[in-house]
């Protein structure tokens, strides 16, 4: 949800956000709509103030007020109506954008940084689905057998490598400040909502519990935001930083599409979600912070990666600001998105009444961002294309072999 004094006094700014990310949302409605419900509750207070009758009426006053009642039920029918026309509404206006987000949608997206070596092997890089399957990590069969497309079991030393991995961030991000969190792997509604996971309408994008109001999460993100909902925060206590270890459920995953051979696009797969709840002014150092993290973790992997700011197009309703890290991938001689974060500014906290106070004692909405710190999806894919020898072995990064129990998978 956006700041409707803000939306009121620069319309244009959301009109111009909304275009950008190719969001349909008709902002002079919701003006429109915002102006009837104020002329709408000013009529029902006049109607209301008319009733506080004291003493016995006559007849003739009984009569009015009968009428006056009748008036007042209709309004109050009407104002129902238009209210709930204006929430739905409200909802779908994205947050701003950041003066400097590029146009366009994902082809617009705009390389920023460079590391790591990408030339090309003096041998035939084998993919990870099919290495796996020549070394028995990963059982996409019996996976699809037991759940459906897009669904795997991992075995043996894969299992081991992610634990690793795991357990090398989690290091790292507790050394960093970060709280560990385990989470719910459900959330209402209403938090999935406010999240801004569930939009209006025929989309998906998260697995419902049928005759529950439960959603699976795609991320940990939404049960993190939904920690501190309705609270006010003390502002001695921030910044908050939490890091949620889950597993992820994406309806989105599907069987086709771009990049959907083995593990890089699936239903179900673990992740490590920074999440930090702020003041305001900081959200933008920390937002550098966390993108800062996520480039320590990849070269701690040893693995070649971009930075990519995203374009206006190819942003979520909630981000405000958006980075990917981009792994190489020498197998397709291309980036493809290891990991992202998002300046979220106030857009979910507004939703979810997530305050603090300012240094007068005012209070004023938190501010939230998130970045993943491993998917390790895509860290699997990333490690086993990089790290492949001539002789067919894949090498353990060396900030990794302590936790591993050794250099070769």
């Amino acid at each position: 949800m956006i700041d409707l004094k803000r939306l009121k006094q620069n319309p244009e700014d959301y009109k111009d956000s909304a275009r950008r990310r190719g969001i349909a949302v008709d902002i002079d409605k919701l003006l429109v709509l915002e102006g009837e419900r104020g002329q709408l509750q000013q009529q029902i207070e006049g109607l209301r103030s008319q009733l506080n009758f004291k003493g016995k009426p006559s007849a003739e006053q009984l009569a009015t007020l009968q009428d006056t009642k009748a008036e007042l039920e209709k309004l109050d029918a009407k104002l129902a109506k238009s209210d709930e026309a204006y929430a739905e509404l409200l909802w779908t206006v994205p947050n701003l954008l950041d003066d400097n987000t590029p146009d366009g949608g994902e082809e617009g997206n705009l390389p920023i940084s460079h590391h790591g070596d990408t030339t090309k092997r003096d041998f035939d890089v084998i993919d990870h689905a099919t290495y796996s399957e020549q070394h028995d990590l990963l059982d996409f069969e019996r996976g699809a057998k037991v759940a459906g497309a897009k669904f795997l079991f991992s075995k043996g030393q894969a299992v081991r490598l992610e634990m690793s991995v795991m357990r090398m961030a989690m290091d790292l991000l507790e050394t960093a400040g970060f709280t560990l969190m385990g989470v719910p792997h459900m959330v209402n509604s209403k938090i999935a909502a406010g999240t801004g996971f569930l939009p209006r309408g025929e989309e998906r994008q998260i697995y419902k519990i049928e005759g529950e109001d439960l959603n699976l999460i795609a991320t940990a993100e939404l049960p993190l935001t939904g920690y501190h909902a309705e609270e006010i925060i003390d502002p001695a206590s921030l910044p908050l930083a939490y890091v949620g270890i889950s597993p992820c459920y994406r309806m989105e995953a599907g069987a086709y599409g771009k990049h959907s051979k083995g593990y890089f696009r699936v239903h179900q797969f673990d992740k490590l979600e920074m999440y930090i709840y702020c003041k305001p002014e900081d959200s933008a150092t920390w937002h550098d912070k966390i993108l800062a993290i996520e480039e320590q973790i990849v070269q701690l992997l040893e693995i070649p990666y971009r930075v990519v700011r995203i374009a206006a197009g190819d942003l979520g309703a909630p981000a405000y600001k958006k980075f990917d890290v981009e792994y190489w991938s020498p197998v397709d001689g291309e980036y493809r998105e290891l990991t992202s974060c998002s300046n979220c500014t106030d857009f979910q906290a507004r939703r979810l009444a997530i305050r603090t106070r300012d240094s007068e004692g005012k209070t004023v909405i938190c501010h939230t961002l998130n970045g993943t710190a491993i998917a390790f999806s895509r860290t699997y894919i990333a490690l086993l294309e990089n790290h492949q020898t001539a002789d067919g072995t894949v090498r353990i990064p060396e900030a990794l072999q302590p936790y591993y129990g050794g250099s070769v998978l």
